[in-house]
């Protein structure tokens, strides 16, 4: 039964739709547990097993760990048991869970658009290098994600992260997950406004709190001030995105409803006016609808998304304004859309006169080793701090002009391009079947050597064309909105089944935001993914217009050009 503190009844004077068959919404009064995951929260708050962890499970190891705590409340803490090798995709969705888990964990540390000094890049560093067996992934939610890690060595960690300011805390599970914050708050010549204060205020406020530990399911938070809207905010829950009102200056319009995996849906606006130190409040009441009035009994309907397109965005509003908020919004036109990168790779302007610098690890992997060589160089050359990028990339912030090229040439020698070619700069992946209990192929080291293989076959690409790479449906590496969307997934190949990819094409995120084209019934090997791609970008040079995106040119070409059936003649590149 949830703590009804912290329930809104149903409202009295403001009309609600109400589903015709009860869906689990604890406002209406859908209070018992519908699926093992609500009973796993019923019986315990999973904030509850921290203390289990520091002063049982780790003291006692991994055979003493309760099963619920194990594929459930250890969530909040950042803690999934990674799969177990021999394992291939084809078992992934069936065989027992227990039997995929590992003796050992993935750990997600948070850093929720916060500074990172080289004291703390050095801590995450040393925790990867001593505690994972030197593994650490940037990942697309702006986290560090760590493999090998044994429950014995948790409370450790901990420490380490405690000292350096940061957490595990609710990284994952039916939780607040970790925000999406602007890598350049505060610091871009360009910004409209800085909601860093605002999301420290969220953090601060309910990270952690009981009140907001028991979503149906996670919630997904973005923040950015800049113009380039540098967080993805069209695929999140909820999101802040800068605004301009005539009259009261700068501020956030409200999005929410985002969001992709199997059933993608882009965030709807609500065109308000929402001052800075309101975010907290804003954020609050939505996160609140969300776990009042959210649907509990399917999972598979239990995100925001679903609520917001049932509703429709002007009820959603209304609700939010009477029954949460106790006040109108204003109304504001929300911001116009923009086109290009958002990932501020290179060199640009600080507001202070210095720069600050953009970097690309290839797919987001990096290494414990290679954490502390980073921090090594920013302390070497006074970097003020450093944040992660929800394009698997990080940024160096506060670096003196006078020492950008030497800092360059230093960061090229250890694998961190602030140069990438396109591919390496527009290619994501997901963590896929070498850790992942949900993946079905391999990623980041298929995604490695396609950016190798596309280099060599395609060094001075004129345009950008984005690759994400996903190891099953969950899309975590958003692969609907790229420009080239990569789906795990076995087929069928000379009458075996082996690793492939269903392909998504031309999808994209800002001004022309959409999903990307599935063609019936075409899917590609992963060993033949080299010589897809070649095709397909091929075709796109030799055929398009002048100007014409890579995904304009998606929407109007013929589906043998798409398919590689046909390869026209290279064009000049």
């Amino acid at each position: 039964m949830p703590d009804l503190r912290y329930t809104a009844a149903a409202p009295a004077h403001t009309e609600v739709p109400r589903p015709k068959r009860g869906e689990g919404q604890w406002a209406f009064g859908f209070t018992e547990p519908l699926n093992k995951n609500e009973q796993s929260k019923k019986d315990d708050d999973p904030l509850n097993v921290r203390d289990r962890i520091l002063y049982t499970y780790s003291k006692r190891g991994f055979d003493s760990i309760d099963p619920a705590d194990l594929r459930g409340r250890f969530r909040w803490m950042g803690l999934y048991t990674q799969r177990a090798p021999g394992f291939d995709g084809g078992k992934t969705a069936t065989v027992p869970e227990e039997e995929l888990d590992d003796r050992y964990f993935m750990m997600r540390v948070r850093s929720d658009g916060r500074l990172l000094t080289p004291a703390a890049v050095r801590a995450l560093g040393t925790i990867g290098r001593d505690y994972g067996r030197d593994t650490a992934d940037v990942t697309d939610r702006e986290n560090i994600q760590y493999h090998w890690i044994r429950i014995e060595d948790v409370p450790t960690i901990w420490g380490i992260l405690d000292d350096a300011g940061l957490s595990s805390l609710e990284a994952c599970g039916d939780s607040p997950r970790p925000f999406l914050g602007s890598p350049v708050a505060g610091v871009a010549a360009d910004e409209l406004i800085d909601g860093t204060p605002a999301l420290e205020e969220i953090y601060r406020r309910y990270i952690g709190n009981p009140a907001f530990s028991n979503f149906p399911r996670k919630f997904k938070t973005a923040l950015t001030g800049h113009p380039s809207h540098d967080v993805a905010p069209e695929v999140n829950d909820i999101s802040f995105v800068g605004t301009v009102h005539p009259e009261h200056g700068p501020g956030f319009d409200l999005w929410v409803g985002g969001g992709l995996s199997t059933n993608p849906m882009l965030a709807q606006k609500l065109g308000v006016w929402i001052p800075l130190d309101e975010v907290a409040d804003a954020w609050e009441g939505v996160a609140s609808i969300f776990r009042d009035y959210g649907y509990r009994r399917l999972r598979s309907r239990a995100r925001l998304k679903f609520l917001v397109a049932d509703w429709g965005v002007e009820k959603f509003r209304e609700v939010l304004e009477k029954e949460y908020l106790g006040r109108t919004l204003v109304s504001n036109p929300s911001p116009e859309q923009p086109v290009g990168h958002r990932d501020h790779i290179g060199v640009h302007e600080q507001q202070d006169g210095k720069k600050y610098i953009g970097i690309a690890p290839t797919v987001g992997r990096v290494s414990g080793s290679l954490l502390l060589q980073l921090a090594e160089l920013m302390e070497e050359y006074a970097v003020a701090g450093a944040r992660l990028t929800p394009y698997q990339k990080i940024v160096l912030i506060g670096v003196e002009p006078a020492v950008v090229e030497e800092l360059i040439v230093r960061l090229d020698a250890i694998g961190l391009s602030a140069r990438p070619s396109n591919w390496r700069r527009n290619t994501m992946a997901c963590t896929g079947i070498e850790f992942c209990k949900l993946a079905i192929v391999d990623t980041k080291e298929r995604a490695r050597r396609l950016v190798a293989e596309l280099e060599r076959r395609f060094p001075e690409l004129d345009t950008p064309i984005t690759v994400n790479v996903n190891g099953c449906p969950n899309a975590c590496a958003r692969t609907q909105v790229a420009d080239i969307g990569l789906k795990g997934q076995l087929v069928v190949a000379d009458g075996e089944q082996v690793e492939g990819f269903q392909v998504h094409l031309g999808g994209a995120l800002g001004l022309k935001a959409n999903f990307g084209r599935k063609l019936r019934a075409h899917k590609v090997t992963s060993a033949g993914l080299d010589d897809y791609i070649t095709s397909v970008v091929t075709n796109y040079l030799a055929n398009r217009e002048p100007q014409e995106s890579f995904a304009d040119w998606v929407a109007r070409a013929d589906e043998d050009l798409l398919r590689g059936e046909k390869t026209l003649e290279p064009a000049d590149r």
